[in-house]
């Protein structure tokens, strides 16, 4: 006759068989656990260690340990949903997600059972270079570093931003993208919009290559020098040829 012991889940008693894992009684009772590493049909190695559990060591301290590997025994008490819990599947996601910080089933996993995750994996190092050109050299402020619940972030500043996309330039692992796309600029970091905005074409080749806020950002800080010439929108392109052809027939008349 197969040998019965009784324990308690969340306050609960219960019962299982002698010899079973904790894990097999928690999921006979209805209760999920996170686990990515075990299955019915193999022996259990802890690898994943995300199905950590409360259970009451020496002394009647409480500790974790893994439920796939941990035995039932009479009295046992078990607890799924404490904050030691918490801190131990968050500090076991984050190792697997150091290994795989794209994965739609560890962020998934995460979400469903609430687990911390520490500051999202978004290829962004903090370096905050983007931050101090955009506000030492371009002089924008289009840019900021933000706390939120999982970390610092490099967030835009609303409405501040010119389009000159000195920032994704900088960015050293092109966690700042840049597309120019159908006569449009769009800049951003993760799923978020820094600017998006209308190019203005040059009028000697035809490209898209400015914004207009980009053109009046530069106007308004050269607007202390003489302003002698007639305006024109050349790219740096264009703009680089013709000055060198003006040079050049300079010389030529002084000949």
């Amino acid at each position: 006759m197969e040998s019965k012991v009784k324990l308690t889940i969340n306050g609960v008693s219960c019962e299982a068989s002698e010899g079973d894992s904790v894990i097999q009684t928690i999921l006979k009772n209805d209760i999920e656990v996170p686990t990515l590493c075990y299955h019915k049909a193999m022996r259990p190695i802890g690898a994943c260690k995300l199905c950590a559990v409360e259970v009451e060591g020496k002394g009647g301290r409480p500790m974790t340990m893994l439920s796939c590997i941990l035995k039932v025994r009479e009295g046992l008490a078990i607890r799924t949903d404490t904050e030691l819990v918490g801190k131990a599947r968050s500090s076991a996601m984050q190792r697997l997600l150091a290994m795989a910080p794209q994965s739609p089933s560890l962020l998934e996993l995460a979400r469903k059972f609430d687990i911390e995750t520490g500051p999202v994996p978004d290829g962004c190092v903090r370096c905050r270079l983007c931050i101090r050109v955009c506000n030492e050299v371009v002089g924008a402020s289009a840019l900021k570093m933000e706390k939120r619940d999982a970390g610092n972030f490099v967030v835009p500043a609303e409405n501040q931003c010119i389009g000159c996309g000195t920032c994704a330039s900088i960015c050293p692992t092109g966690a700042i993208r840049l597309e120019d796309k159908d006569g449009t600029r769009t800049i951003s970091i993760r799923d978020e919009m820094i600017g998006i905005h209308p190019l203005l074409r040059c009028e000697s080749c035809g490209r898209y290559f400015a914004s207009q806020k980009f053109i009046t950002h530069v106007s308004e800080l050269t607007t202390s020098h003489p302003d002698i010439k007639e305006h024109h929108l050349y790219c740096p392109v264009c703009a680089k040829l013709l000055s060198t052809r003006v040079k050049t027939a300079g010389r030529f008349r002084k000949m």
